[in-house]
């Protein structure tokens, strides 16, 4: 079995402020880290979604796209459009328990 391939997650913070940087794919900020993480799924989840749609194009002057991430942002298109959860696939938790009704 294959495991699944995550691009490096770097955190940079500052007294303020957070930036949490999906490395070759996108960034969140915010004044917490938990902002900045809402952020990067955000645009995530939008990148994701564009990528599984085919609506992502990527431009010829930075030359062809790493595979892995390409891959990575379908993978991540599927799963947000099936319901799941993108939040524990990029930070490897368990999704959050939600009361029974």
């Amino acid at each position: 079995m294959t495991a699944e391939w995550t691009p490096e997650l770097r955190l940079h913070a500052q007294a303020d402020r957070c930036r949490l940087h999906l490395v070759g794919v996108t960034y969140g900020n915010g004044a917490t880290m938990q902002e900045a993480s809402n952020d990067l799924l955000a645009r995530l989840f939008d990148l994701g979604m564009a990528t599984y749609a085919g609506r992502f194009r990527a431009t010829s002057e930075f030359g062809a796209p790493d595979r892995r991430v390409l891959e990575f942002l379908w993978e991540i298109g599927e799963l947000a459009a099936r319901g799941g959860d993108i939040r524990g696939r990029l930070f490897d938790v368990p999704a959050p328990r939600r009361p029974s009704d």
